[in-house]
């Protein structure tokens, strides 16, 4: 095939690139960069240092950092369940991790509310139980639980994969040289999954960071994240400018998220199932 073809059946893709993508970002730019007038300014960028949105920034970096410990924690110990009991990429046990991220998500984070309400189902099944209702909704605690249950499969899948693709014969071999469980654990599957856990923090940090939906929930729009405050400047107080400054601060945390994933994941193990 030559490069004349090849170009044309890239065309389609590289509209959809600029359409969707480097336009979008253009504007983003634009606006962050810029006054209402259209003036150039820092302003809005700097606008994070202000108290109210530094103090949505760190609340922010600290639920999502906690939603990604415990992603992990709960995804490694399943993803070697799995390896363990040889399951297959069309395995229907992988078909139920994948399963709710079909589901909307808004539907999703909906049913949790509904969970764990005042009057939910969760107090309602502790009252028949004639133990003490939980105190949840509208807490930093339950908009972590909705970021865990919304984004551990994106945790999951990539360590997954990365234990999948290991040969059973280094396994076996450490354990001829006299390795235990744990040191096979430490020094042989953790290190070798560390193109997964990178690309499984990724997937699980960045959007926990930037969501507003969950808090807004799950929170009871007491809890102000920085997806909140963004969201507010677009739609609520029409600040164009400011929302896009704010979004450029979140994109160099994206940036870094990069970084680490193309340093440490070189070859797309653990986004390539």
């Amino acid at each position: 095939m030559n490069k004349k073809k090849t170009s044309l059946l890239a065309l389609p893709y590289g509209l959809w690139m600029a359409g969707f993508i480097a336009i979008p970002l253009f504007m983003v730019f634009c606006y962050g960069l810029t006054d209402r007038s259209g003036t150039f300014t820092l302003a809005n960028v700097l606008a994070i240092a202000t108290p109210e949105h530094r103090k949505a920034l760190v609340l922010s970096l600290l639920l999502s950092a906690v939603s990604t410990f415990l992603c992990l924690l709960i995804a490694f110990p399943l993803a070697l369940i799995l390896r363990g009991r040889r399951i297959g990429r069309g395995s229907f046990i992988l078909f139920v991790f994948i399963l709710p991220m079909w589901m909307n998500f808004l539907l999703r984070t909906m049913a949790w509310q509904t969970l764990l309400e005042k009057n939910g189902v969760i107090n309602a099944l502790l009252g028949i139980l004639g133990l003490p209702a939980l105190s949840i909704i509208n807490t930093p605690a339950a908009i972590v639980l909705g970021m865990v249950y919304n984004f551990l499969p994106f945790m999951v899948l990539p360590v997954y994969n990365t234990l999948a693709k290991i040969d059973d014969n280094v396994i076996n071999a450490a354990r001829d040289l006299g390795a235990g469980p744990f040191q096979t654990l430490i020094r042989i599957l953790l290190p070798l999954s560390v193109p997964g856990i990178i690309s499984g923090i990724t997937m699980v940090f960045i959007p926990a960071l930037t969501t507003f939906v969950i808090s807004n929930l799950l929170g009871g729009s007491k809890i102000l994240l920085i997806g909140n405050v963004i969201e507010q400047e677009f739609t609520r107080g029409s600040n164009w400018n400011l929302g896009a400054g704010l979004s450029m601060v979140l994109m160099i945390f994206i940036l870094i998220s990069m970084t680490f994933v193309a340093k440490y994941d070189k070859n797309g193990e653990g986004t390539a199932l």
